[in-house]
C-alpha cells in the first residue's frame, strides 16, 4: 500500500503511474531506466518505510519492480555509470 501523509491511499494512482511508464517503455524500446532511489514509485534497492521519518528499509517501488518484471533494467540515480555501461553493452 502506498498513503500520502496525511493517510490517503494512492495505491492505485502509483500502479497506474507504473502501467504507464512500462507502456511508454515498450512504444519506445527503452531497455535501461535510471530512477529516483528511495522512492515509493521508483526505489530500485531501498524505500522510505512510509512513516514519513524519512528511515529507509530494503525493496523495491512499483514501477521498479513492474519495469524490472518486464525486462527493463533498473537503475538508481546512484547508478549511472552501471546504467552507461548497461546501455554500451546493449549497443554492441
Amino acid at each position: 500500500m502506498v498513503a500520502e501523509k496525511g493517510g490517503v491511499e494512492v495505491t492505485d494512482e502509483f500502479i497506474t503511474g507504473a502501467q504507464v511508464a512500462l507502456e511508454l517503455c515498450h512504444r519506445f524500446h527503452i531497455k535501461v531506466a535510471v530512477l529516483a532511489e528511495f522512492s515509493p514509485s521508483c526505489g530500485s534497492s531501498a524505500i522510505y518505510d512510509g512513516s514519513f521519518s524519512g528511515k529507509k528499509v530494503p525493496g523495491m517501488g512499483v514501477t521498479a519492480a513492474l519495469l524490472r518484471r518486464h525486462g527493463v533494467r533498473v537503475f538508481s540515480q546512484y547508478e549511472v555509470a552501471a546504467a552507461d555501461e548497461m546501455i554500451r553493452s546493449l549497443g554492441e
